[in-house]
């Protein structure tokens, strides 16, 4: 990349000139937002990847705050041992609406749907995704299996977990057949997603943009839209199997009906753990960004990092046996997963050591987005950790089922993911709106967000360990303390995600105008473009002469430069 710049403001002859600049908001009178109308219409028949993006970010993030809300509703219920605010059959149906939500509608497509949308096309050079037309349906069909998931809350709503496990899921009397469908038509808006972004990064790369020019955060939401493409449709059949052995008595998974309820696993993990990495993978690709930006370094071993998001696609497909260690599986099955369960932690170690490499003698610079990427690295590594532990049969045995699993499962999700996405967020938010937000109230609001997350989850382990069964509604005076104590940690979580929401709303109004690469960063959307970006992106096709992480050849440039 020619001319790329180590302090706020890029110098290139692409960006937004004085003139075009807003005297009262510092902003490009070129702003997206404007120049493609104001009205809802322009906004529900755009095909411009960066407003479909935000249409996104509003539904997404509002599935979150309803999932959210009942996560804080079930650890308020858990607080004491005996009953509190619900009744057994109300705690298992808020518990399947909150597994669903977050899964289904906020965490599968929060990062690819968002930032995906946004930052891909910017950072290889693209005025759009390859398909504008397929992107808006991806996101009307999701709104559409939104819909649907939700039509149970009014209903008498799904209690069977966010699993659907049979055979209790073929007989129950709640309105199971609206959630699985729900599910089936929200797979097709992730097919949708992962096909745009495959052909994408294939055919519209800018002139000299090579694979491995590529940023790390394209590898990442590469090969999660290969598993995507891959996996989400055993889901669909899977659903649609269970929804016409509810309506017509079918026996496929149910037992009494001649079915086999282990197919039903077998055919419901070959998705959900591949859908574990949809997850991770993105938020992967969001830590190298940061870690590249943040410390001022090249990512140390580019390439082991970027084939290590490919061979994680791969191996994500051959694990989901250790799901079932306790269904009956014969003694080799149990080995082979066993070994592969140890195996796929290699490309995510390498990931791992490779950013703490990259780390070591760093200029490292702590804004905003790097706490969340700092805070990435130590969550996800317990995480991958303790995913490990679980994969060794002996000590599944014990944990299986329990809160250990919980907190296993929050670790790499809300850990994560859901730590990617904010830091994610924070890092792009000037470029979505040309606003920065309140350092200060962003690093609050982290503090409150890791202590708390750290309160409600690590606490589970032990609760695990000592033998307390996850999705109970009552459990024994022994177990209080430490559920408490979760519980409250819970709170300060949920306080701190409100801070982090209401400081990004803060900064689309009220924010200091950001320039074009606040950060000092090299990738094409920070180089290339004005804060926010003109409707098509780019005043010309960029011409790529560096890689994207190459400080150490475009900071002495720029030092000769002047």
């Amino acid at each position: 990349m020619s001319n790329a710049a180590t302090h706020t403001e890029p110098l290139r002859s692409n960006l937004a000139v004085p003139d075009q600049i807003d005297e009262k908001t510092g902003l490009p009178r070129e702003n997206y937002i404007q120049d493609g109308g104001k009205g809802l219409k322009s906004w529900l028949l755009t095909m411009d990847h960066k407003r479909i993006a935000i249409l996104y970010l509003i539904t997404v993030v509002a599935a979150f705050f309803v999932g959210g809300i009942m996560a804080l509703l079930i650890r308020l219920e858990l607080f004491l041992p005996d009953e509190q605010f619900f009744n057994a059959d109300q705690y298992n149906q808020l518990f399947t609406l909150h597994g669903a939500i977050m899964i289904f509608l906020f965490i599968i497509p929060s990062i690819p749907a968002i930032l995906g949308n946004f930052v891909l096309p910017l950072q290889i050079g693209a005025k759009d995704v390859a398909f504008p037309k397929l992107n808006l349906a991806s996101w009307y069909v999701y709104m559409l299996g939104a819909g649907i998931t939700l039509i149970s809350i009014f209903t008498s709503a799904a209690d069977t977990g966010w699993t659907f496990y049979t055979p209790y899921s073929s007989s129950t009397s709640t309105s199971v057949i609206p959630m699985t469908m729900g599910v089936f038509v929200l797979g097709f808006s992730s097919i949708f997603t992962g096909l745009n972004f495959i052909v994408t990064v294939h055919k519209l790369r800018a002139p000299g943009l090579t694979w491995f020019k590529m940023p790390l955060m394209v590898w990442g939401l590469y090969a999660t839209a290969i598993i995507q493409v891959l996996a989400t449709p055993v889901l669909g059949i899977t659903v649609l199997l269970l929804t016409l052995e509810r309506a017509f008595g079918i026996g496929i998974f149910d037992p009494a009906m001649g079915g086999d309820p282990v197919l039903y696993q077998h055919f419901f993990w070959f998705y959900s753990h591949p859908a574990v990495y949809i997850m991770i993978l993105p938020g992967m690709g969001i830590m190298s960004d940061l870690i590249a930006t943040f410390s001022h370094r090249k990512i140390f071993g580019y390439k082991f990092v970027a084939f290590s998001s490919l061979a994680i696609a791969l191996v994500s497909f051959l694990v989901w046996g250790h799901h079932m260690f306790t269904s009956g599986q014969s003694e080799i099955a149990v080995m082979i997963f066993s070994f592969l369960t140890f195996m796929v932690g290699i490309p995510s170690a390498i990931k791992v050591f490779n950013w703490t490499t990259t780390l070591y003698k760093g200029s490292i610079s702590f804004a905003v987005p790097m706490l969340y990427a700092l805070g990435f690295l130590f969550l996800f590594t317990i995480g991958g950790l303790t995913g490990i532990v679980i994969g060794a049969l002996s000590l599944d045995i014990h944990l299986h089922d329990t809160y250990f699993i919980v907190a296993h499962f929050h670790y790499v999700m809300v850990g994560g993911t859901v730590m990617a996405l904010i830091g994610g967020l924070y890092y792009w938010w000037p470029k979505i709106w040309g606003r920065m937000y309140s350092r200060t109230l962003g690093v609050f609001a982290f503090l409150l967000v890791f202590v708390g997350f750290n309160m409600t989850f690590f606490t589970q382990f032990i609760l695990g360990a000592r033998g307390m069964p996850r999705r109970y509604f009552t459990y024994v005076e022994q177990f209080q303390p430490l559920h408490a104590f979760s519980s409250s940690g819970a709170m300060v979580m949920g306080l701190g995600f409100l801070l982090v929401a209401i400081n990004l709303w803060w900064a689309i109004k009220h924010g200091k105008p950001a320039g074009s690469n606040p950060w000092g960063a090299l990738t094409l959307e920070w180089t290339e473009c004005t804060s926010p970006p003109i409707p098509h992106n780019f005043k010309e096709t960029p011409k790529i002469e560096y890689g994207a992480y190459e400080y150490d050849r475009v900071i002495p440039t720029m030092e000769k430069q002047g």
